[in-house]
């Protein structure tokens, strides 16, 4: 038995939840992770795994080994690859997911540049406003907006989004321009909202203005949970809404939407890169981080405070 083959296998199927995933991710047939699990159990003569048709959870020994072994792994990585090039030459499959309008907006436009540094990675960048799981679908990294639930992966803070209110010209001649937030709740305005995919509620207008908070949800005919459907609904006067500024800034620019409420604010969200603890030192990942916080610290409206 190669018992770090075999190391690398258990971590992976704690990580992923099924040996199908793990196998697909160390590019394996699932009988010989099923084999490698197996012999480790044997090797160390306790269980290290709880098998069931749809999922696989750790024993309280299996965690305890997952603990220490996850971070010998690391340190193997780190102790290979401070002896070869990689840190200098990084190179393989890498797996991103980021939400639509920075996909389209930020990411994408720059990658030329990104593998003219790095023409060895092979990037397959997952694209959408929904949540992953990082370690059951085998994603590197991503960059999400707000704050983080998962202690458990680690973040580096790449930048801030700030919020600015608007609506389409067409849609403030109809309806009036609100002078106060509350407006949106009890006047003849509407909203146009957007809702959490992973709990199917819309997500609250916040205002402050000076001590004064106001929250509410806006009398909305509209809500979406992709960002560039929201901008779409927007642009075509289906209601107000709170835009962040890197998404809203050309089409106030060119007249497509106006600011309103200018002296009400929300408080912005912050923007990280996170990844799974037991990749932190693939360079792979490393060069992607530093990139995208580059990229980010260009641009007028996502630099980190």
């Amino acid at each position: 038995m190669d018992q770090i083959q075999a190391m690398r296998a258990f971590v992976r199927v704690v990580e992923s939840g099924t040996f199908t995933k793990a196998a697909d991710s160390l590019a394996l047939p699932k009988a010989s992770v099923t084999k490698q699990i197996q012999a480790l159990e044997s090797r160390l003569r306790v269980k290290l795994l709880n098998r069931t048709t749809r999922r696989v959870t750790v024993t309280a020994d299996g965690a305890a080994y997952y603990e220490r072994t996850s971070r010998l792994l690391s340190d193997l990585d780190d102790i290979e690859a401070s002896m070869t090039n990689a840190q200098a030459d990084p190179r393989g499959r890498l797996r991103v997911d980021v939400g639509s309008s920075v996909a389209s907006l930020l990411i994408v436009p720059a990658l030329a540049g990104f593998h003219a540094r790095y023409p060895d990675i092979q990037l397959d960048l997952g694209v959408g406003d929904r949540p992953v799981d990082l370690i059951g679908d085998n994603v590197d990294c991503v960059i999400r907006g707000g704050e983080l639930t998962e202690q458990f992966l680690v973040a580096r803070r790449i930048g801030t989004l700030p919020f600015v209110t608007v609506a389409s010209p067409a849609y403030l001649q109809r309806h009036g321009t609100p002078q106060h937030p509350q407006e949106l709740d009890d006047g003849g305005h509407r909203t146009v909202n957007y809702f959490s995919s992973r709990t199917g509620r819309p997500f609250p207008h916040v205002f402050q203005c000076g001590d004064e908070q106001v929250e509410l949800s806006g009398r909305y005919q509209l809500a979406v949970n992709e960002s560039n459907a929201h901008t779409a609904a927007v642009l075509s006067g289906l209601g107000v809404t709170q835009s962040t500024t890197f998404i809203a800034a050309p089409h106030l620019a060119s007249g497509a939407l106006v600011q309103i409420l200018p002296d009400w604010h929300r408080p912005p969200l912050p923007v990280h890169v996170v990844y799974p603890p037991n990749r932190h030192l693939s360079a792979k990942v490393r060069a992607f981080v530093e990139w995208a916080a580059e990229l980010f610290a260009q641009h007028p409206h996502l630099r980190s405070a």
